[in-house]
């Protein structure tokens, strides 16, 4: 954890940039939301510390009821998604979305499919993605770990969108990993897990959940003394202390 920025009052993800899943939850269950956006544990990132907080944007997807069909040429079986969304159309999310969001994708049960992979994550990053939650199948996984693209999804796939399933709605209420999602609630993940805070509640939760992480980062401090173990930066109360001050 390197903390070098201060809290921003008014940026929500900067009031969730050093919080843990885990601390979220804690604070959700105190304000009596139990069990209340925690998504599906089979919802994970696909590499290990991975972390992004920011606010939802959706997607709604659902099987596609018609095949692709057979291709003419090998050009034609390389350019096989432009020519599906030329002739089925292709929904897409608003090109004005707020750098720091976080696209949520309900990938409504359709079959085995790499809606996601190692050029769109990379793109939907470039269009300020801080990050891409999905509830269906992510492919290219070896080059989405040495990107480092945040991609957290439910399964690792090998197929290709055209024929399979289709984007129906963007920036409406979906279901992910088993919770629902709005556009606008906060989202974020780490190696614990994926969780969705309503957005009525996200800055009270973020107050809870500040104190929450900072009790836990003095007590495992006096441990580290204890045990003789070199402090890092999991302990660094101070830092985290001194980011919120003004928040």
């Amino acid at each position: 954890m390197t903390v070098t920025e201060t809290a921003d009052a008014n940026d929500l993800a900067s009031l969730y940039r050093h919080l843990r899943v885990v601390d979220v939850a804690d604070a959700l269950d105190g304000i009596g939301y139990f069990d209340i956006g925690l998504m599906a544990p089979d919802v994970r990132p696909l590499w290990l510390g991975m972390k992004f907080w920011g606010q939802a944007a959706t997607i709604r997807a659902v099987p596609s009821n018609r095949p692709m069909w057979k291709l003419d040429s090998t050009q034609d079986i390389v350019e096989a998604h432009r020519i599906w969304f030329e002739q089925t159309g292709n929904v897409k999310l608003p090109d004005d979305l707020a750098p720091g969001h976080v696209v949520v994708m309900d990938s409504g049960g359709g079959k085995e499919v790499g809606f996601w992979g190692s050029e769109n994550g990379m793109g939907a990053v470039h269009r300020g993605a801080a990050g891409i939650v999905t509830d269906g199948y992510c492919r290219d996984t070896a080059e989405i770990v040495a990107q480092r693209t945040p991609i957290c999804s439910r399964a690792r796939g090998r197929t290709i969108i055209p024929g399979r399933i289709k984007v129906v709605e963007t920036q409406t209420t979906i279901a992910c990993g088993g919770t629902q999602v709005s556009p606008g609630d906060m989202i974020g993940c780490d190696d614990d897990g994926v969780i969705v805070v309503p957005a009525e509640v996200a800055e009270e939760v973020a107050v809870h959940a500040r104190a929450i992480l900072l009790a836990d980062m003095r007590a495992r401090a006096k441990h580290y003394q204890a045990l003789g173990i070199k402090p890092d930066s999991s302990i660094d109360h101070e830092a985290v202390e001194r980011y919120y001050a003004g928040a």
